[in-house]
């Protein structure tokens, strides 16, 4: 477990080195992207780093106060330089599985927002199609039974409420997330978060397509900075 936490942390100091002076930063959620967030603050502290923030939970947001970044408001702002942000796992074509950590509404919004996405991640996250890790989708809890019946008629699956003890998570927007246990079967992820976006109960899915330009990859070997061919960050 130490060793898979080492990873992570060079993979989120590696990525920082896309952030320059005058930029508007995405900080994203999760357990590698929180040391992106941390060693933001050791530059700004340190070497004179000059950025703003927008916090995609509240998580981040209270870490980056910490370390001392200062935030604003996405609606104030127009537009964002770069984000930086984890992941469940990503294909061979950029696309990426994100919401394990339940945050994948105001991800997504801070994503699109952004001229440029840059993943972090360990190897472990690497995969030829998407799908073993359970499908993250965030919905109302009005008939959220509903939402859920319709969901597994409509991807074959099972498909949970996620738990948090007793009780169902819910997210920073005040929705429940629902995980679809898909398999390692998405072959077209394009046209499956259009189809989970036709249910009326679904807020969002957190399959996140053709938004990611580079992936900072951490491994036994070290750190590896994978590019996007098709992508902003050429």
């Amino acid at each position: 477990m130490a060793d898979v936490e080492q990873l992570k942390r060079k993979a989120g100091i590696e990525a920082c080195k896309f952030v320059k002076s005058g930029m508007k930063v995405g900080l994203g959620t999760g357990s590698t992207v929180k040391h992106t967030v941390v060693e933001l603050g050791r530059r700004m502290a340190e070497e004179g780093l000059e950025i703003v923030g927008v916090p995609t939970s509240l998580a981040t947001e209270k870490l980056a106060l910490e370390v001392g970044i200062p935030l604003v408001e996405l609606s104030e702002i127009d537009g964002l330089d770069i984000v930086i942000d984890g992941a469940d796992e990503y294909d061979p074509q950029f696309q990426l599985i994100k919401g394990g950590g339940a945050a994948l509404l105001r991800e997504k919004i801070v994503a699109q927002e952004s001229s440029g996405m840059v993943v972090v991640a360990d190897d472990r996250k690497r995969v030829a199609t998407l799908g073993a890790f359970p499908l993250p989708i965030e919905v109302t809890p009005f008939s959220h039974e509903a939402t859920v019946r319709a969901l597994s008629r409509l991807l074959d699956c099972r498909v949970n409420i996620r738990m948090a003890g007793d009780g169902p998570v819910f997210t920073d927007n005040g929705n429940m997330i629902a995980d679809a246990h898909t398999g390692p079967n998405i072959m077209d992820p394009i046209s499956t978060e259009a189809n989970i976006l036709l249910i009326a109960g679904v807020v969002q899915v957190g399959l996140f397509n053709n938004m990611c330009d580079a992936v900072v990859l951490a491994g036994t070997n070290g750190v590896e900075t994978v590019i996007n061919p098709n992508g902003r960050l050429q």
